[in-house]
């Protein structure tokens, strides 16, 4: 979900994988790994995003389902993912928006 999330919020801004990337610091491939869920961003990264798109850091980690695992899981962590779940799929309609001729 974290990777989706972050692909999301590239998009919303208009930016393409490569350019943010170079913005970033990191390979296309690194990003479009972590895009897709297969690979995990470090903080820093994450912290990179949080700044250069001005989004509080705490929104993206929100995303983060690694959150919810452990003794802390329960039911306000169902009700954060559902949360995050409605967050994203929001998001997937913007981007179909801005997609769309």
């Amino acid at each position: 979900m974290l990777g989706e999330a972050l692909r999301l919020i590239r998009v919303f801004h208009d930016m393409k994988q490569t350019e943010l990337a170079a913005k970033l610091g990191v390979s296309q491939s690194h990003l479009s790994g972590i895009e897709r869920g297969e690979k995990t961003p470090s903080q820093d990264l994450v912290a990179k995003y949080a700044d250069l798109f001005d989004v509080p850091i705490s929104s993206i980690w929100f995303f983060d389902e690694s959150l919810r695992e452990g003794p802390s899981a329960g039911r306000i962590e169902k009700a954060r993912g559902v949360i995050a779940d409605k967050v994203l799929d929001f998001l997937r309609i913007v981007e179909r928006r801005r997609e769309a001729p």
